[in-house]
C-alpha cells in the first residue's frame, strides 16, 4: 500500500515525507522494489532508503517476508517499510534466496539498487557468504490512520520476529545447513570464564548489526579480550570476585546505528548500559529481562520504536530509566510507576494515553513526562508520591482537568513544571505547604482566580512563572518577588491595572464559561 501521492512504478525514485529526523543518516529517498513472483509476474515487496550516487557493483536485497507485508499495512502515522539484512556484490547474490529473476541485468533494473549506501566496512573486505544484518527501520506517513491495521502489539512481534529470525540464521545462507558460531570456533580456553565467553558472543553479535560506526569504535571489538574493547568496562563478578565479568557499556555519544540483537541478553553481569545519543533503531530485545543485575539503562536520544519495552519493568535492580527522545508510543503501563525506580525519564516520546492513577505509587526523585501527547487529568494520587520526590516536570502535554490539592504533600519538591498544558480551575492553596520549591511553573494553561499570596511566600522560592492564564488578580509580594533575589512572570494574564495583559473581550468571554472541577470531575 503506498502512502499518500505515491506513485508504483518500478524504479522511480521517490521523495520520502519525514515524520521526524533523519532516519539512519541516509537522505529523503526511497525506491520502489518489485522482484517476479512464481508466475512470472512481478509484485511489489517494499521500499529502501537508498543515496543518489554514482551506480556501483553493490546490491542491497530486502527479504520481507512476513515482516514486509505486515509492514504495508499502516502503523499508526507512520509506515515500517522494510529491515534491510543483506549487502552482496551482484556476482555473489545467491539465486537460491528466491528473489532474484533469472537475468542479471534484469535484477540490476528491477530487483537490485546499484547505489553506493557507504557502509563503514567495505564490501569487499566482507565475508560475502554471510548475512549482514542493517536494521534501517523507515517511517513514513500514511494516507489516513484510519487506513492503520497494524497494532502496536503485532508491530513490536513482526521486529522481534524478524530479529530471533536473524539469530537463527546469523552465520547461515537461504538453502544452506546452518553452520556453526562463530564463538565455537574460538577455542574456549581463550577465555578466564564463561562470562567472558558469553560476553565474546553477545558482543560480536551485536557488532554485526552495527552498519555505521563514524568513530570506528567497533574496530577495537576484535579477539576474546573483551574488557580492551571500547566502551565495554569489566569488574569482578558480585557472586564470584575471582571471576571478572562484563559489568558495564558505555557508548554514549558515539553516532553508531544500528539494533539490539537478542544475544546481549547473555550479558548477564551488566550493571549498565549507557547509549545515549546514537542511532540505534528496533525495539528492546526481550532477552533483555535476563538482566537481573542491571541498574541503569540510558536509551535515549535514539531512534527506538513500538510499544513501551515493559521488559524493562522485569529488571529487579532497575533504578535508572531513561527513555527520552525516541519514537515509543501507545500507552504508558500502570507497573512503570509502581516500580521502585530512583530517576524516569520518559519525554519526548509518542506515548498518548492519560498517566496511570498509579503515578501516585511510584518512589522516584525525578520523574520528567514531557513533550508527548499524554492526556487526561493529573491523577488525584499525586500527592502519594514518595517524599523523596525532587523533580516533576509534566510540560507541554495534552493535561486537562483541575490540580488536585493532594500536591502539596510533596514536601521535599524543589521544581514543578506544568506549563503548556490545559490546566484550569484555581491554584491549589496546598502550593504553599510546599516550603523546599524553587522552581515553579503553571504558565500557558487555563488556570484562573487570585494567585495565591502564600506561594509567593515560599521561601526557596527562585522563580515562578504564571504567565498566559486567566489569573484575575495577584498578590502584592508577588510583584515583590524580584526585591528578593527572584524572578516572576505574569504576562497574558486577566489581573488589571498590569502590563501586557489579555484583552477584555478575551477574558470575559473565557471567564463567563468556564467549567468549574466538580464538572470536570
Amino acid at each position: 500500500m503506498p502512502s499518500d501521492g505515491v506513485e508504483e512504478e518500478a524504479g522511480s525514485v521517490l521523495t520520502l515525507r519525514k515524520a521526524g529526523p533523519e532516519l539512519g543518516g541516509f537522505p529523503e529517498y526511497v525506491r520502489l522494489l518489485y522482484v517476479r513472483a512464481e508466475g512470472g509476474e512481478r509484485e511489489r515487496v517494499g521500499y529502501i532508503a537508498v543515496r543518489e550516487e554514482e551506480s556501483v557493483s553493490a546490491c542491497i536485497s530486502v527479504l520481507l517476508n512476513q515482516v514486509g507485508e505486515a509492514a504495508l499495512l499502516g502503523f499508526g502515522a507512520r509506515l515500517l517499510l522494510s529491515q534491510l539484512i543483506e549487502i552482496y556484490t551482484l556476482s555473489r547474490l545467491p539465486r537460491s534466496l528466491a528473489l532474484l529473476p533469472d537475468d542479471e541485468e534484469e535484477a540490476k533494473m528491477g530487483t537490485c539498487l546499484l547505489r553506493k549506501l557507504q557502509p563503514r566496512r567495505s564490501i569487499h573486505s566482507m565475508d560475502l557468504s554471510i548475512f549482514i544484518p542493517l536494521c534501517i527501520v523507515v517511517l513514513l506517513a500514511v494516507a489516513s490512520p484510519a487506513e492503520s491495521h497494524f497494532s502496536g502489539l503485532h508491530f513490536r512481534r513482526a521486529i522481534e520476529d524478524h530479529q530471533r529470525q536473524h539469530v537463527a540464521d546469523f552465520y547461515s545462507l537461504a538453502g544452506t545447513h546452518r553452520r556453526t558460531l562463530a564463538s565455537e570456533q574460538i577455542d574456549p580456553l581463550d577465555f578466564d570464564n564463561d562470562r567472558l565467553r558469553d560476553a565474546y558472543i553477545a558482543l560480536q553479535a551485536w557488532k554485526k548489526v552495527i552498519f555505521s560506526d563514524p568513530a570506528n569504535v567497533t574496530a577495537s571489538w576484535v579477539g576474546p579480550d573483551v574488557c580492551m574493547y571500547e566502551g565495554v568496562f569489566c569488574a569482578p563478578a558480585l557472586d564470584d570476585p575471582c571471576d571478572e565479568t562484563v559489568a558495564g557499556i558505555d557508548l554514549n555519544h558515539k553516532d553508531l546505528a544500528g539494533y539490539l540483537p537478542e544475544e546481549l541478553g547473555l550479558l548477564k553481569d551488566l550493571a549498565l548500559i549507557h547509549l545515549n545519543s546514537n542511532r540505534f533503531c528496533g525495539v528492546v530485545p526481550l532477552s533483555f529481562a535476563n538482566l537481573k543485575l542491571l541498574h541503569e539503562l540510558d536509551l535515549s536520544n535514539n531512534r527506538f520504536v513500538g510499544p513501551f519495552p515493559n521488559v524493562v519493568l522485569s529488571l529487579p535492580s532497575l533504578k535508572y530509566l531513561d527513555l527520552r527522545f525516541n519514537e515509543f508510543e501507545g500507552a504508558l503501563p500502570a507497573d512503570l510507576f509502581s516500580k521502585d525506580l530512583d530517576a524516569i525519564f520518559i519525554n519526548d516520546n509518542r506515548f498518548s494515553s492519560s498517566i496511570p492513577p498509579t503515578l501516585g505509587l511510584s518512589p522516584v526523585s525525578v520523574l520528567v513526562l514531557a513533550n508527548t501527547p499524554v492526556s487526561g487529568c493529573v491523577p488525584a494520587g499525586i500527592g502519594g508520591m514518595s517524599e523523596n520526590l525532587n523533580e516533576i516536570i509534566l510540560l507541554n502535554n495534552n493535561l486537562t482537568g483541575c490540580l488536585n490539592p493532594s500536591i502539596g504533600q510533596l514536601a521535599n519538591l524543589t521544581v514543578l513544571d506544568l506549563s503548556f498544558n490545559g490546566l484550569l480551575g484555581k491554584l491549589p492553596e496546598t502550593l504553599a505547604q510546599l516550603t523546599q520549591l524553587e522552581q515553579l511553573n503553571v504558565a500557558h494553561n487555563a488556570f484562573s482566580g487570585n494567585v495565591p499570596p502564600e506561594i509567593c511566600a515560599l521561601p526557596n522560592l527562585e522563580n515562578f512563572t504564571y504567565s498566559y492564564n486567566f489569573f484575575e488578580s495577584e498578590a502584592q509580594n508577588c510583584l515583590a518577588l524580584p526585591s528578593r533575589g527572584a524572578t516572576f512572570s505574569d504576562r497574558q494574564n486577566c489581573i488589571p491595572g498590569r502590563p501586557a495583559q489579555r484583552s477584555f473581550k478575551e477574558c470575559a468571554a473565557f471567564l463567563s464559561h468556564q467549567p468549574s472541577c466538580e464538572e470536570i470531575v
